[in-house]
């Protein structure tokens, strides 16, 4: 089982890298975030259309790794159509999957259980702590976003 997993977790990755989704500037976004890990290079630009408290458009640009990349391409299907608090929410459940064990994740509100099932891929990335700040680069912009912020950065993981 593990080695499928593992497969999956390479073919989802290689996928995403390759073929990013929203990989663009949208014209009528207002709010953005630059999110950079200093360590290794990687840059992003998360830019939404919110709404009346809703994402209604997101995409981003950058370069990055094929994990920085292929997790913001995925943050960027799961998260539109939702509303800053559910979106918010998925970042906490995200960085919890990332950084802890099953038993020590906490409970950040309703979430969506269909998003975190594809985001489970990037799971793995806690076995390899360097990797962590790769896989939530972007959702720490994403926040940053939604948060009136104009950057984050990786570093505070």
């Amino acid at each position: 089982m593990m080695d499928e997993l593992r497969e999956l977790y390479q073919e989802v990755i290689l996928d995403h890298g390759k073929n990013p989704r929203n990989f663009r500037h949208p014209d009528d976004a207002n709010r953005e975030a630059k999110g950079e890990n200093p360590m290794c290079g990687d840059r992003f630009m998360v830019y939404l259309k919110l709404h009346g408290g809703v994402i209604e458009d997101v995409a981003f640009q950058g370069r990055g790794c094929a994990i920085s990349t292929a997790s913001a391409s995925m943050m960027t299907e799961v998260v539109k159509g939702k509303s800053e608090t559910e979106a918010k929410a998925l970042f906490e459940t995200f960085h919890d999957l990332c950084t802890k064990d099953e038993h020590e994740h906490c409970d950040h509100g309703p979430v969506d259980e269909e998003a975190m099932e594809k985001l489970m891929v990037l799971s793995g990335v806690r076995q390899f702590p360097v990797r962590v700040k790769c896989a939530t680069l972007a959702w720490h912009a994403l926040n940053a976003a939604i948060e009136g912020e104009d950057k984050a950065s990786s570093e505070s993981e």
